[in-house]
């Protein structure tokens, strides 16, 4: 593996550091705007990624190994470290000797004085191997979940007084592996026994979902990218987690309807709809961030859609012009993302307990005012990608106490019903993206 991907690596981590930008953007730009191979793509995606998922671990092992006190440790040897110390515990087609040499490498190029440090702490994490103790579980349940599997102590402590401690430490092992890769096939263009036929002739094996009838799991992508896969540049597909796609199935869309979608960016659930629509209707897909809303519209021209009206606007604003004119009103509303933690890993390191507060008021203003856009007899599809219950079932319940003209509509035949008929789904329990559904029906 050639030096120049893991200095992409340093950089990439340097900027989702400094400029508090999400690590699945950055990726992608960079690597945009790189020349790389598709080897050095995985490789770099890989070493990022395993970094910040391992990062309250690996800090714990320099902690250890370093002689010089961890926060006066230079920010880019820290980096480097991490790196290195990555490679070695996780990759093991990498060798020690490989991870070491071009750690150290990189450290000459970029704070040399340091170098012999890095060689140092490297060469001491492979002879500890296996010798580093983590904290007593026994003594500090907290700090030894918090260690291992690299979450921070609030959070921990939070999910085991939820969910207890065997749950918590399965959803902390989950958080930390590769989700599964889903497709939702745009039968718009194509069906999708025809487009799993299309792949397979590609080398890439495909699963049709028992519960989506356009969803697919993709096992392997045999060294494609997503861009390259047959039938990208056609529309044949838009990647989305099943989970998100649950949104769409529960909300009984139809050609013909109106619906409005407050959050909508990315524009996964958006063109969901849409595509169940026939592309005939009209979505409304808003959102206060113009960058946000073009995503939206080259997938809506990709995939052949075009009943999909964007426009700039702040959700937790009412606009009179709406009032009782959708017959289903989506609601993905902004939240922690702890159900995603797998495929933004920053996310649990980039949040307080003030924001998850602060988070609440939020998404029961925005709830409270898109109601009001819901024709008698219309559908609020309520949503999250977090576990949180304050954010979820709570905020239904609290919204359902003083909105007596709304009543919850049971959902049934999809994995993670709940008794009170919404779903709420885990990484550990159902190998998707963590999320709830709630779909409330106006009754007048």
């Amino acid at each position: 593996m050639k030096n120049n991907a893991r200095r992409l690596a340093l950089k990439i981590l340097k900027q989702i550091e400094m400029e508090d930008q999400f690590s699945h953007i950055t990726i992608k730009e960079m690597l945009k705007s790189s020349e790389v191979t598709d080897i050095d793509r995985r490789f770099i995606t890989n070493i990022v990624y395993g970094v910040l998922e391992n990062k309250l671990l690996l800090d714990y092992y320099i902690r250890k190994l370093s002689a010089v006190r961890y926060g006066k440790i230079n920010k880019e040897i820290l980096n480097i470290l991490r790196m290195g110390i990555y490679q070695i515990a996780f990759m093991s087609k990498v060798p020690d000797s490989a991870a070491v040499n071009e750690s150290v490498k990189l450290a000459k190029k970029h704070s040399p004085q340091y170098s012999g440090f890095v060689n140092g702490v490297l060469r001491s994490f492979i002879r500890s191997a296996g010798e580093l103790e983590l904290p007593d579980r026994n003594k500090n349940l907290v700090a030894y979940l918090s260690i291992s599997y690299s979450h921070p102590e609030w959070l921990v402590e939070k999910w085991l007084e939820e969910f207890g401690e065997v749950f918590t430490e399965a959803l902390l092992k989950s958080n930390n592996e590769t989700p599964k890769l889903w497709l939702r096939v745009n039968t718009l263009k194509i069906q999708r026994d025809e487009f799993i036929d299309q792949l397979e002739a590609e080398g890439v094996k495909a699963l049709a979902s028992d519960w989506i009838g356009e969803a697919v799991m993709v096992e392997n992508l045999n060294e494609h990218s997503i861009e390259s896969l047959v039938g990208f540049n056609e529309g044949w597909f838009q990647v989305q987690d099943i989970s998100s796609m649950f949104v769409a199935k529960t909300s009984s869309v139809k050609a013909g309807d109106v619906v409005v979608d407050v959050c909508a960016a990315p524009g996964g659930k958006t063109t969901h709809m849409a595509q169940l629509m026939g592309n005939s209707g009209q979505i409304i897909a808003r959102d206060m961030h113009p960058q946000k809303l073009k995503l939206i519209e080259e997938s809506a021209h990709r995939l052949g859609i075009d009943i999909i009206k964007t426009e700039v606007f702040d959700a937790t604003h009412f606009d009179v012009s709406l009032k009782h004119m959708a017959d289903i009103v989506l609601v993905d509303a902004p939240c922690s993302g702890f159900g995603i933690i797998r495929r933004k890993p920053d996310i649990k390191y980039n949040k307080s307990i003030e924001d998850l507060n602060a988070l609440v008021e939020i998404q029961y203003k925005i709830l409270e005012t898109a109601s009001e856009y819901a024709k008698p007899k219309g559908t609020v599809i309520y949503s999250t990608c977090t576990i949180n219950a304050d954010e979820n079932i709570k905020m239904v319940e609290k919204f359902l106490e003083h909105h007596r003209n709304f009543k919850l509509s049971e959902i049934s035949d999809l994995p993670g019903v709940q008794t009170n008929g919404t779903v709420m789904l885990f990484p550990n329990v159902d190998q998707t993206d963590g999320f709830f559904i709630a779909k409330m029906t106006k009754i007048e």
